[in-house]
């Protein structure tokens, strides 16, 4: 039992001494989650599965070639094994000449390929987006807890201010468990904020690849104010044309628009190339059955295949695929419309954003002028150190609503860039 303490004990030690707190900038740890996030690594695995499809597709059309052995025993005349003729050894090779519906479906298999690449790059951009977005949740955590930091620091003062007062009868009693409530409270808003800072601190960690362990602190970041769409129509316009989302289902479109030329394809006749060599043995009989025997035999030639009644299994696979490339040209509609309305209402927060984010300046500047006056009347005799301190306590507040004004209208104005499709531009270039 001690042992598995101690090992337990050591283990816990080494977790800690592997967690690292890495501060970075918004556009490095863009960089870094574009390399090393785990959904983009996994949607890369996915578009070269797609380009190895491709080559599978495409298989049949490159010839193949096989060797092997048809030896047998034989009793009598010399019958087939496997669809030729007894032999020491044979080869066979084969390749398709002229097949539309392997071609369609090698077609089909391209257009995947290309809407998974439309994925992958779908991908980037949503973590690109995610990796912005706790950041600036990260920013205002730091920011917010240095703030009720500090005023954890004011309402000390005034506690201890409301304190001597009470002692010298000058307030009642009760005055001085307000203030020490206060006190309370301010020190359990610091609490809140730090954990919330570190819990968006390892989440953005783990979006940059790193161990849940780790932290990735914001870093002031000198990167320029995005340019902004001028009007809703420019943004809508930008975001449909931009759409990962609807370049994907058209080229999903596409693919099953050319499954449905594959599968009437089928009715279609075929060409293959094939190529025999056998090596024969006369203990197989040829002799006793064919006037002369030849050791060395082989053929090429083409196999040409004609459908001529198909059944309904044509009709039905057909049917499926105009019922999937209706599906498509349906989702493409809705998507459309949703992207519009979604890049109106985008347009409409960030403008309503930056209104209060205005507004929450201007009441912030009231709030330090309000404090340079206290300032100057303290000086002369006419206001108290507690009502400098509240001054000052009141102006945090106001840091912290103009803190969030500010982080709702960056949060907008990256959300409208995510729709446009000028996010990447703005954070990597």
């Amino acid at each position: 039992m001690q042992k598995l303490l101690c090992c337990l004990l050591l283990a816990s030690v080494a977790a800690t001494a592997r967690a690292e707190v890495h501060t970075l900038t918004l556009r490095q740890a863009v960089a870094r989650a574009l390399e090393q996030n785990p959904d983009i690594a996994l949607a890369r695995l996915d578009e070269q599965k797609a380009a190895q499809a491709v080559r599978l597709a495409k298989a049949p059309f490159t010839p193949t070639l096989a060797a092997g052995s048809g030896i047998a025993y034989t009793n009598g005349f010399p019958m087939s094994i496997d669809g030729a003729a007894p032999s020491i050894v044979q080869a066979r090779a084969r390749e398709s000449l002229f097949n539309r519906q392997l071609s369609l479906t090698a077609a089909v298999a391209r257009e995947n390929a290309r809407g998974t690449a439309i994925s992958t790059g779908a991908k980037r951009n949503e973590i690109a987006f995610r990796t912005a977005s706790l950041f600036l949740d990260a920013q205002r955590s730091a920011r917010l807890a240095d703030l009720a930091r500090k005023q954890v620091d004011s309402l000390q003062k005034i506690a201890e201010a409301m304190q001597a007062r009470v002692s010298e009868g000058r307030e009642l009693p009760i005055e001085s468990k307000r203030a020490a409530l206060n006190l309370a409270r301010g020190r359990q808003r610091v609490e809140q904020l730090v954990d919330d800072q570190d819990s968006t601190e390892r989440s953005l960690a783990v979006v940059l690849g790193f161990s849940a362990d780790d932290q990735v602190r914001a870093a002031a970041d000198e990167l320029k104010a995005p340019a902004l769409p001028s009007s809703e129509e420019a943004a809508i316009q930008s975001a449909t044309q931009s759409s990962n989302e609807l370049r994907k289902l058209q080229s999903e479109l596409a693919a099953k628009e050319l499954d449905v030329r594959a599968q009437k394809a089928a009715r279609l006749p075929t060409i293959d190339l094939i190529g025999q060599w056998g090596l024969f043995a006369k203990f197989n009989n040829y002799t006793n059955y064919f006037r002369t025997f030849q050791r060395n035999n082989g053929e090429i030639g083409a196999s040409i295949t004609i459908p001529l009644w198909s059944g309904p299994g044509v009709s039905a696979a057909v049917a499926q695929a105009e019922a999937d490339a209706a599906r498509v040209h349906v989702e493409m509609n809705a998507a459309r419309n949703r992207i519009s309305l979604e890049t109106r209402q985008n347009f409409q927060t960030l403008h309503k954003a930056e209104t209060e984010r205005d507004v929450a300046r201007l009441d912030l500047d009231v709030a330090r002028d309000q404090v340079s006056i206290l300032l100057n009347q303290m000086n002369e005799g006419r206001a108290t150190l507690q009502q400098v301190e509240q001054a000052r306590f009141n102006e945090d507040e106001k840091w912290i609503a103009f803190y969030d004004a500010q982080y709702a209208a960056e949060k907008a104005a990256w959300d409208l860039l995510h729709r446009t499709g000028d996010l990447m531009a703005a954070l990597v270039n």
